[in-house]
C-alpha cells in the first residue's frame, strides 16, 4: 500500500505546485498567500508519503483529497483534477491493502511449507 499511496502523493506534489502558477495569474490572491497555502499542501504531501503506515495516515490522505477538489474554488480546473487524485487515493489505498494481504499470505504459506526442495544442503 505504501508504494501505491506514496506514487500518488508525489504526482499531487507536483499538481499543488502547478496548480499555484495558475492560481498567481488567475486570482486576486497575494503571492504569497497562494505561495503559503500551496507550500503547507506541498509539504503535507511529501510527508504523507513517510506517515502511510502510521496510524491517521490514510485519513490525512483523505483530507488532503478534500482540500485539493475545494481548491477549484480558486483554480476550477482543481475540482476535476481533485476528483481525480481522489479516485486514485481510493484505488491506491484499496488495491494496496489487498496486495498487503496477498503478500502475507504467500510469505505465511513459504514459512509452513519450509525449505524447498531444490535447496541444496548445506555442507557442513
Amino acid at each position: 500500500m505504501r508504494t501505491l499511496c506514496a506514487s500518488t502523493l508525489i504526482g499531487e506534489f507536483f499538481v499543488i505546485g502547478f496548480a499555484a502558477l495558475v492560481a498567481m495569474q488567475t486570482s486576486d490572491l497575494s503571492t504569497v498567500t497562494v505561495w503559503t497555502v500551496s507550500g503547507i499542501a506541498m509539504l503535507l504531501s511529501l510527508v504523507l508519503c513517510g506517515m502511510i503506515s502510521r496510524p491517521g495516515g490514510v485519513a490525512l490522505g483523505w483530507v488532503l483529497q478534500i482540500a485539493l477538489i475545494a481548491s477549484g474554488v480558486i483554480v476550477p480546473t482543481m475540482y476535476f483534477l481533485g476528483a481525480v487524485f481522489a479516485a486514485l487515493w481510493w484505488a491506491s489505498v484499496h488495491f494496496g491493502r489487498k496486495i498487503d494481504e496477498a503478500k502475507a499470505r504467500w510469505a505465511a504459506q513459504a514459512a509452513e511449507s519450509g525449505p524447498t526442495a531444490s535447496a541444496e544442503p548445506d555442507p557442513a
